[in-house]
Parts: structure tokens; sequence; C-alpha cells
């Protein structure tokens, strides 16, 4: 067996002897062929104790795991405000919907806006904290009340939320971060 070593990266290839061949494009023998596709791991050190065999190769691992990104708390301040943005224009868009939600508009949208205030609340962090999970709790409930248009409701929900929720977290800590500083 040979370990191959590039003197421009640090890593090692595992490969296994072989008998000698010939291509018919070549005029060298090779004498060796990779035991795996590839097999790249660090070399034997001590800062690096872990350690498995695989068909006679030892393969060494980094043992240091990627660092976790944290994401903010939410801010109750941000969920009230964004929470009433979010009824008045829910309000708007299904009002183009009239003949689907007659009388029991304001109902599919107070009951929107509840789950949307609790999902602001307890679990929005920011950027990239936006979850599905709300919208659907919103379509079951607007169904478990039978009320009409569930599945319009939350897809305009949903629409709603990607399109103004990052961007107003954004500028709302903008403005608060000014507003500190002064």
């Amino acid at each position: 067996m040979a370990i191959l070593h590039s003197p421009l990266h640090p890593l090692y290839i595992a490969t296994s002897p072989a008998t000698a061949k010939r291509s018919s494009f070549a005029t060298r023998s090779w004498t060796g062929r990779f035991l795996f596709p590839v097999l790249l791991s660090l070399p034997p050190s001590k800062d690096v104790p872990s350690a498995s065999t695989f068909a006679g190769v030892e393969l060494f691992r980094a043992t240091s795991s990627p660092k976790e990104y944290v994401y903010p708390d939410p801010v109750p301040p941000f969920a009230v405000s964004e929470t009433r943005k979010f009824k008045t224009d829910l309000k708007r868009k299904l009002r183009e919907e009239s003949e689907t939600f007659g009388d029991d508009l304001d109902a599919v949208v107070d009951v929107c806006s509840q789950i949307f205030s609790k999902f602001l609340h307890d679990e929005y962090g920011g950027p990239g904290t936006l979850l599905v999970e709300p919208f659907t709790d919103m379509m079951l409930a607007i169904k478990d009340e039978s009320l009409p248009g569930a599945a319009i409701a939350a897809r305009a929900a949903l629409l709603w939320a990607q399109s103004y929720v990052d961007q107003d977290w954004e500028s709302w800590h903008a403005t608060n971060h000014r507003q500190t500083s002064l």
C-alpha cells in the first residue's frame, strides 16, 4: 500500500498495489490503482486521536465540528408591529376574494393573525428563521373552524411573509441601532 502526498496540498490519498497494466495510449505502466474512488484523510498526528480501519487502511478524521450559527431571540415589539402590518395587508389582499370569504373575512384574518403573532413572538429570530409551519397551521385552523378559503388565506399569508418579514426585520434593527447610538 502506498500513501501519496502532494507538497501543495497536505492531503493524503490511500492506494493499493496492483499489477502493472499498459494502456493503449501510454507507454508507462501504472503500479497502483485507487482502493476507493478517492480517500482523503489527515496525516497521522498526535492531534487527531480518532482512527478507524477499513480494509486494512487506517483512516484519520478531524475531530472538530463546525461552529453553529445562533439566531437571535424573537423581539416582542417587532412582533407586535409586524402582526399589525400583516393583519392590515392580509385583510386588504383577501378582500379581493370577497365571493370566497363573504362575511367571514374578519374571522379568517383574525385566525391567521393570531397564529402569525404567536410565531413571531415565540420563534422568529430574523432572516433565515421564517418557517412554513405557521402557515400550514393557519390553513388547518381555518378548516377546523369551518371557515371558507383556508388554502387561499394561508397562501396569501405565506407570500406576504416571504416578501416582507425578513426585510422588515432588517429595517427594524437598523432603525433601533441608529436610535441607540444617538
